[in-house]
């Protein structure tokens, strides 16, 4: 990749020109990226590509109006009309109140390396290798009738920001991951599960060999699924789902839906939100975190947050625009691309693991259901009802006894999140992390 020295002084020079044409403040992103990627399906390949691209997106204010304009092209010529095309559509918009850039005193001054771009860029001959042999160790296992294939794919971005209140600072991060999905059983009577792996450095994969073997075993486990009576009863979601509750919980806390008025969490901050003993926390600071970083894209602090403090909301999720409509600090949490204005968003966030093994909250349960797939998406981020299509297995006398299909779970997150108990089996994988949860009551439509 190119010297993002250069691309600093780039962007730095079009501020200055934003500046110089009437601007009051400016900031912009350059973004750099590789990537390659391969599918191969029952030992043959489908799909080879790789990528190559750079943008640039330039954000000015005049007052408090503001514009983003972007582009691909870093001539001199096409910059010039970037930044006189941007001061013009910024002059012409609706003052926003809240807008703008960091004050210096917000900006991040500490930059610590978590380790966030692996050396290492694979080839495809290294890719159809890790496809070849996650494919092949799912098609092994007993009952496995077809495949849907295997994926591999590895990218590389580098990322360059800087504002006109003197911050400049750029990064490189690595990606990898692997995925194979396959199928189980014959004619109508099949059932798909899958299986995959991402990292920011290659050597902290799972292995092909464990991938496909995960996804040929959860696709027969699957097999001969019955209908149950509907109910209220325990249910236990599986960490592949319980993370989908995590993302509901960061959802609600978003700063931008707070300062609307469009969360069901909006007059929670110090409340009990979850249960005594529950942790939450978003650490950016992780080492190889899938979303770590020392700032956030408006030039601000990153910060090891508990979120969720012994069951207690204790924090949003803001950045500079909703944090001034909130009355509050920015918590470092502004995401941004190179068309779009900055929002809040997470970085790596996971619940705490707890004391009691997977096993030791199923076998708790007398008839409940485990959840490893949901369905669909029916969720009202304004009252916090909840009702989503899931399969997965029954459990009886506290042991997982048969899968299950056509099922829909229903209930409010805010009830929910008061009765999630999280297992002790956290794994850090997906960047929004969670243990086996189980949520104590839930309605299950069923028959």
């Amino acid at each position: 990749m190119a010297d993002m020295t250069n691309k600093l002084e780039l962007i730095q020079d079009v501020i200055d020109k934003a500046r110089a044409r009437g601007a009051d403040a400016a900031d912009a992103i350059f973004a750099e990226g590789v990537s390659l990627s391969l599918a191969r399906r029952l030992g043959a390949l489908e799909n080879l590509s790789r990528a190559e691209g750079s943008d640039m997106g330039l954000r000015v204010f005049v007052g408090k109006s503001q514009a983003i304009v972007s582009t691909s092209d870093t001539a001199p010529r096409a910059l010039d009309a970037l930044v006189e095309r941007a001061v013009a559509m910024a002059r012409s918009a609706p003052a926003d109140p809240f807008g703008g850039i960091a004050d210096p005193a917000q900006l991040a001054t500490n930059f610590p390396d978590f380790d966030m771009c692996d050396a290492i860029e694979p080839d495809s001959d290294l890719l159809l290798r890790w496809t070849g042999e996650a494919e092949d160790a799912a098609r092994a296992v007993k009952g496995v009738s077809n495949s849907e294939g295997a994926e591999a794919g590895w990218g590389k971005s580098a990322i360059a920001v800087a504002a006109s209140n003197g911050f400049a600072r750029a990064y490189e991060r690595s990606s990898f991951s692997l995925s194979v999905s396959v199928l189980a059983g014959e004619g109508t009577a099949m059932e798909r599960d899958y299986d995959y792996t991402t990292a920011v450095h290659a050597e902290d994969l799972k292995s092909p060999t464990e991938i496909g073997r995960g996804a040929g075993e959860k696709a027969v486990r699957r097999l001969n699924p019955r209908k149950v009576k509907s109910g209220t009863f325990p249910v236990i979601f599986d960490p592949r789902v319980s993370r989908t509750i995590l993302g509901h919980f960061s959802g609600a806390i978003n700063g931008a839906a707070v300062a609307r008025g469009t969360s069901f969490l909006k007059d929670k901050m110090d409340a009990p939100v979850f249960a005594k003993g529950v942790q939450i926390i978003d650490d950016p600071h992780r080492r190889r975190g899938l979303r770590s970083a020392a700032f956030d894209d408006e030039g601000v602090a990153t910060s090891r947050r508990a979120l969720i403090d012994d069951g207690r909301l204790t924090s949003w999720l803001l950045d500079l625009r909703s944090a001034r409509q909130l009355g509050l600090a920015s918590t470092g949490h502004a995401s941004r691309g190179v068309s779009s204005p900055p929002s809040p968003s997470s970085h790596n966030l996971y619940m705490a693991a707890g004391s009691q093994s997977p096993a030791e909250l199923i076998g708790e349960i007398t008839s409940g259901l485990y959840v490893t797939e949901l369905i669909g998406f029916g969720v009202n981020a304004i009252t916090g009802d909840y009702s989503r299509g899931a399969g997965g297995f029954w459990i009886e006398n506290g042991v997982i006894a048969y899968p299950v299909g056509e099922i829909t779970i229903a209930g409010n997150l805010k009830d929910m999140f008061m009765q999630a108990t999280p297992a002790d089996d956290l794994e850090f994988r997906y960047g929004s992390d969670c243990p086996t949860l189980r949520i104590d009551a839930m309605t299950v439509a069923g028959m």
